[in-house]
């Protein structure tokens, strides 16, 4: 389920920051996997718990989705931003 919000990102980044979504998943981007205390992190462990979609009133550009996620390997909690 989307949500839509009224929130900026960076309002809602630091709510899920403090629910417990720290990790930076945007280092996906770069690799399919990568390494968190010294054990490779791979994407396919990666669930989708919430999306956020934030629309810039003006431009295009502005507009953002962001993920909250977690790994069902070791429960690690973070967020992704597209």
């Amino acid at each position: 389920m989307i949500r839509n919000t009224e929130k900026t990102l960076s309002e809602v980044m630091n709510i899920l920051k403090d629910r417990g979504y720290t990790e930076d998943f945007n280092l996906l981007e770069v690799k399919k996997s990568y390494i968190k205390n010294g054990k490779p992190v791979d994407i396919n462990d990666l669930v989708i718990d919430k999306v956020y979609r934030f629309s810039g009133s003006n431009d295009v550009g502005d507009e953002a989705i962001l993920y909250a996620m977690h790994n069902s390997k070791d429960g690690a909690k973070g967020v992704f931003v597209n």
